[in-house]
C-alpha cells in the first residue's frame, strides 16, 4: 500500500467525539470517517479500502476473505480480539494495536470508584443540595460509615502496566499491596500470594488481567465467599472476569461490602441487569480509558502505526 490509499475509520465516535483532530490521519491518504458502522454496512464501506481503523467493530473471517484489497487493520485499542487474527494472517493483512495509552487514566478510575465506595461523595453532595445539611442539628453528618484507605490491603489480580500504576498510587494512600501469583516467575516489589489467598486477605480487590479461558469467571461464588464482609471489588479490566449473578448475590446478602465496575460482560448491558439493583454497587459506562489525554495518545499512536506501515516498518504488530 502506498500513501494516498483509501483509509476507512469504522467507528470513530468513541475515539473522537469531536474534541480531537483527524488531520494526522487524513494526511496519510483518502480518509473516510464513520462515527459508527452496523454489520450490514461493513462490506460496502470496506470494499476497495487498503486500510481500516476499528475500535469495537468486529472484523471476522467471512468479511476479511471478501476484502482482497485490505492490507492493514489498525485497532484503536489495546485489546485486539475483535479481529480474526488467523484470517488476517492468512491474507497477509497487518494488524496493529495501541498498547499502554490508557495506563494513567484507568489507574485513576480505579481510585475514583474506590473513593466513591469509601466516602460516597456523590450521595453526600446530593443530600447537601437537597437541604439535609441545612436541616442538620450538628455541623456534620455521615449517611454511611467512612473508610480510611491507609493501612488497608489492596489485592491485585493481574500484574501488568496498569496494575503497577495502581500499586504505586495505593502506596501513596498508605495501603499495603498484595499481588496474586499468575506465573511462577512473577516478580514484584510487593508481596506475592496465591490467588485464593489474595481474595482472603484483601480489603480491596482490583482486577487487571486480560480475558482468557483461564481468567473468565475468576471472580465466582466460591472466591467471593473467601472475601471479607468489609471488602470491596473493583473491575476496570474485562466484564466476563466476574460472574455477575454471583456478585449481585454477594452484594445483596452482605458477603462483601461493595463493588465498583467500569466493565460488564455485555456492553451496553440489558435493562434488567442484576447488578443495577445490587446493594452498594457503582457502575460506570466503560469510560476509564476515555480521558481526553488518553484518547489523544490513542489517536497519535494509531496515526503513527499506519504511517509506519506505509513506510514499510510496521510497529505494534499483533499479526
Amino acid at each position: 500500500m502506498n500513501s494516498g490509499g483509501r483509509i476507512v475509520v469504522l467507528d470513530g465516535h468513541t475515539l473522537n467525539p469531536g474534541d480531537l483532530s483527524w488531520d494526522g490521519l487524513r494526511a496519510l491518504g483518502d480518509c473516510e470517517i464513520h462515527e459508527r458502522s452496523a454489520p450490514a454496512e461493513l462490506f460496502d464501506r470496506l470494499k476497495g479500502a487498503q486500510a481500516t481503523l476499528t475500535n469495537k467493530v468486529p472484523l471476522g473471517r467471512e468479511l476479511l476473505e471478501r476484502l482482497p484489497d485490505l492490507r492493514y487493520v489498525g485497532v484503536t485499542a489495546t485489546g485486539f480480539n475483535i479481529v480474526d487474527i488467523e484470517a488476517a494472517r492468512k491474507q497477509r493483512i497487518v494488524v496493529s494495536n495501541v498498547p499502554a495509552y490508557g495506563t494513567d487514566s484507568v489507574a485513576q478510575t480505579v481510585f475514583a470508584l474506590l473513593l466513591e465506595l469509601t466516602h460516597h461523595v456523590g450521595h453526600h453532595s446530593a443530600t447537601v443540595r437537597e437541604g439535609k445539611w441545612a436541616r442538620c442539628p450538628d455541623f456534620t453528618y455521615q449517611d454511611f460509615p467512612l473508610v480510611e484507605l491507609a493501612g488497608l490491603t489492596l489485592g491485585i489480580v493481574g500484574y501488568g502496566r496498569i496494575a503497577k500504576k495502581v500499586g504505586a498510587i495505593a502506596e501513596a494512600f498508605g495501603m499495603h499491596v498484595l499481588v496474586a501469583r499468575h506465573r511462577l516467575d512473577l516478580q514484584s516489589p510487593y508481596p506475592i500470594a496465591e490467588t485464593d489467598e489474595v481474595f482472603r486477605r484483601a480489603d480491596v480487590l482490583t482486577l487487571h488481567c486480560p480475558l482468557t479461558p483461564a481468567s473468565k469467571g475468576i471472580v465466582n461464588a466460591e472466591r467471593l465467599a473467601l472475601m471479607k464482609m468489609t471488602a470491596f471489588l473493583i473491575n476496570t479490566s474485562r466484564g466476563p472476569l466476574v460472574d455477575e449473578a454471583a456478585l449481585a448475590d454477594a452484594l445483596n446478602s452482605g458477603k462483601i461490602a461493595g463493588a465498583g465496575l467500569d466493565v460488564l460482560s455485555v456492553e451496553p448491558p440489558p435493562a434488567d441487569h442484576p447488578l443495577y439493583r445490587a446493594k452498594n454497587c457503582f457502575i460506570t459506562p466503560h469510560y476509564a480509558w476515555a480521558t481526553k489525554a488518553a484518547r489523544q495518545r490513542l489517536m497519535d499512536v494509531s496515526v503513527k502505526n499506519l504511517a509506519a506501515f506505509l513506510a514499510g516498518s510496521p510497529q505494534n504488530v499483533v499479526s
